[in-house]
């Protein structure tokens, strides 16, 4: 904290918002802000730097990270409203779901392969007792990645694996991460350079996967980690197994050296960005539908199931070939296995409507009623 702000009332501090649409220009009063300026938490994070990120980007739609797992309580006049909004009315004396247990998932344990392309679920997880990553110091970096590799290190079976330090990484090693499309890159967008989260890059940061490569782990990007359970093919079920699996082992490693994962009964899993609370988790499928692409429907009708439709390489991308990317909207609120279930559910509906669309069939009967 710049202590000379202490001199200059607030009024002179109160951000630009002019031209704005996120939801931070939209909560954050100049009276909210005047009792908020001077607060920070124990670890000294302050509310001017939880909405650098949205000051700087006047696209953006929340505009708001996490310094450490008290932002959340500290900043909540703030905080709240926002969570609120984003969340589809998620209240401040609400309370999340966790529930990682795959066999409550029903239906078909694979979906149709003609269609399904490829099945993924990642989360993130923050390590209790550490800033995160906008504001969290090198030592912490850096004791974080020793905490998380001695942790996955420990895994055997179908888990055991390697690490593969940023910092270190030859050139034969991240040709091979290039080529399994596992390597995260220097980051340069504006949600990261703006957040602080790109500071001292690759210190601390990198990859660990299993021998298998469908199991990876991401160490130091916007969370402490991004963990990812993937396969070809549509057997969500084998995939989410497999991440409750994982996720248990290494936090029963880490709960062993008197840690763990950030969690509360509200707001779930604590993650860096407000969108992520609650299970972190994308549950997302490559699904190849040609002919329901046509189909100006599409859209609303993935988001009345809950879904979320992106192009064939992510958000801001073109679909190719009639293959999207679809995944769960809902993270906060609804449990892990709700959110799994809503995708195999969605997607099951869409590969109906595509093969109905094949013969030439009206898809009517099939859309949900709010789309």
């Amino acid at each position: 904290m710049n202590k000379n702000q202490l001199k200059y009332d607030t009024s002179e501090d109160y951000p630009n918002f002019k031209g704005h649409k996120s939801l931070l220009s939209k909560h954050l009063t100049d009276a909210m802000y005047k009792k908020l300026r001077d607060v920070t938490t124990s670890s000294g994070y302050t509310i001017d730097k939880a909405i650098q990120n949205g000051v700087d980007n006047s696209d953006f739609h929340l505009g708001l990270l996490a310094g450490d797992e008290e932002t959340y309580t500290v900043f909540s006049d703030l905080f709240d409203p926002v969570i609120d909004e984003y969340h589809n009315g998620f209240k401040k004396t609400d309370n999340h779901k966790t529930d990682l247990d795959p066999s409550k998932l029903t239906g078909p344990d694979e979906l149709d392969p003609k269609y399904v392309i490829s099945s993924r679920i990642r989360t993130g997880r923050n390590v209790k007792g550490y800033c995160l990553s906008p504001f969290v110091c090198r030592s912490e970096r850096r004791r974080i990645e020793k905490t998380v590799v001695e942790a996955l290190n420990s895994l055997g079976g179908e888990f055991k694996g390697k690490y593969y330090s940023l910092l270190t990484l030859n050139e034969k090693d991240q040709q091979q991460l290039i080529d399994d499309h596992f390597l995260f890159d220097r980051p340069v967008s504006r949600h990261f350079t703006s957040g602080g989260m790109a500071r001292d890059f690759p210190d601390g940061r990198g990859i660990w996967h299993n021998d298998v490569k469908n199991f990876l782990v991401w160490i130091n990007e916007e969370d402490h980690t991004r963990i990812i359970s993937m396969e070809m093919g549509g057997n969500m079920k084998r995939v989410f197994t497999r991440f409750c699996t994982g996720l248990t082992e290494v936090e029963k490693h880490i709960k062993s050296k008197g840690t763990g994962f950030m969690w509360n009964e509200h707001l779930g899993f604590i993650l860096t960005c407000p969108s992520n609370l609650g299970t972190g988790v994308r549950c997302s499928v490559h699904v190849k539908v040609p002919y329901l692409a046509k189909d100006s429907r599409f859209e609303s009708i993935c988001t009345a199931m809950r879904l979320q439709k992106r192009g064939t390489s992510g958000e801001f991308t073109e679909s190719v070939g009639g293959v999207y990317d679809i995944s769960n909207l809902d993270r906060l609120g609804s449990s892990e296995v709700q959110q799994v279930q809503c995708v195999i559910d969605g997607v099951q509906t869409i590969i109906n409507m595509e093969k109905a669309l094949e013969k030439g069939e009206s898809i009517d009967s099939l859309i949900p009623s709010s789309s």
